[in-house]
């Protein structure tokens, strides 16, 4: 298993924190367990590395202190809480909170569960406007071989859209 911080060396060490009845699970190397301080048990909170995973640098408390200018919430505070004061902290903490949500989840667009049916006429339908407007282009640039070729698709995608 590889250490979730710098994906590279194998992992050594797994921690396990259980807030709120939601478990956290994260895995380290020993080089990055002792750069975020996991050898000393009194300095080390799970939250502040798992809010420095992503792909944006973790921001250094000492030099630049986020806080939100509307309810003054720390970057300290949203570390340890795991959730915003209010809903100007989300332009505040922005880089750290899009850099969370890449971890925890598959992307950063929302789609939920869509039927099949209706996905794959979504996806047709996408396809078939961008299809209509690249043939519009290729018309307008007079590459009348190159609209026949789309022509042809679009013909082809609608008798596929048939069967849907």
């Amino acid at each position: 298993m590889q250490c979730d911080v710098c994906h590279a060396k194998e992992a050594t060490v797994f921690l396990t924190q259980i807030i709120e009845g939601k478990m956290q699970k994260i895995n380290l190397c020993e080089g990055c367990s002792k750069s975020k301080g996991v050898s000393d048990p009194t300095g080390f909170e799970l939250a502040d590395l798992l809010v420095g995973l992503g792909t944006t640098p973790q921001l250094d408390l000492q030099t630049a202190p986020l806080k939100c200018p509307v309810c003054e919430f720390t970057q300290t505070e949203f570390k340890k809480a795991g959730r915003l004061g209010c809903s100007h902290c989300y332009d505040t903490f922005s880089e750290m909170v899009q850099s969370m949500l890449k971890n925890m989840h598959k992307g950063m667009r929302h789609e939920g569960k869509v039927p099949v049916r209706h996905r794959k006429l979504r996806l047709y339908h996408e396809r078939l406007k961008t299809l209509n407007e690249t043939l519009q282009e290729a018309v307008a640039a007079e590459e009348y071989e190159k609209a026949a070729t789309i022509r042809d698709e679009i013909h082809q995608l609608e008798s596929e859209a048939a069967s849907l």
